[in-house]
């Protein structure tokens, strides 16, 4: 199965970044040879006590909440550069689950990458093979997050799909992501679910889908009207 996208973005970006400080979301590539090897850039790491997450209007980290409860970050967390979550990727939502209410979250691709190594910090960029994801919706967007093993890592770097690995590895991942956004004294969490679990197929087809909604996303707001 083909999965290399069809749409091109001007090379200038790409220029810039080798002056400047390339913004990790549009600066950064997701590598030549995507989705089988993607380049992630990561966020947070099993250590950190608080979320940090990408301010996308400055590229730099921000502190977006502590972490107020006692579970623990499973795997480097972050994102695909270069990716959207828009049409493309609510499109297999909505036809897995026959919910046609179901959009995008308008946010780049997530990506958990699984490693036997101990990263003390995030703000980095990892190279990394998808060999699966959760199909995450939280409340009517698709928030799909793909689970990847480290490049060349000794212990996951065996795993070629999501079946390869242990059921407690993935069972804390899902607690992990269904709980995460809980917070003391809030009232009634919001409503996650994870419906299902797939493969490193369709792991590389959601992101693909997500680079070309990215491509259009850009290509809207470069030639939108006005």
């Amino acid at each position: 199965m083909n999965f290399k996208s069809n749409l091109s973005i001007d090379p200038i970006g790409k220029l810039l970044g080798l002056r400047y400080k390339s913004h990790p979301w549009h600066g950064i590539d997701i590598g030549e040879k995507a989705p089988t090897t993607i380049t992630a850039y990561i966020e947070m790491v099993p250590s950190d006590t608080v979320k940090y997450e990408l301010d996308k209007k400055t590229g730099y980290l921000r502190i977006d909440r502590p972490q107020k409860y006692s579970s623990i970050l499973p795997a480097l967390y972050g994102f695909l550069p270069q990716t959207f979550c828009g049409n493309n990727v609510a499109e297999m939502s909505r036809k897995s689950l026959n919910r046609d209410e179901i959009v995008g979250d308008s946010d780049p691709l997530d990506i958990c990458v699984l490693t036997e190594k101990e990263i003390f910090h995030g703000d980095i960029i990892v190279h990394a093979r998808p060999i699966g994801g959760f199909r995450m919706i939280d409340g009517s967007e698709a928030d799909d997050k793909i689970i990847a093993v480290l490049e060349n890592d000794a212990v996951y770097g065996k795993y070629k799909d999501i079946s390869d690995c242990p059921e407690a590895v993935i069972d804390r991942l899902k607690h992990y992501f269904l709980t995460y956004k809980d917070m003391p004294g809030a009232g009634e969490a919001r409503r996650c679910e994870i419906p299902n679990i797939y493969g490193e197929t369709e792991a590389m087809d959601v992101i693909s889908r997500s680079m070309d909604d990215y491509k259009r996303y850009v290509k809207e707001l470069l030639f939108k009207e006005g």
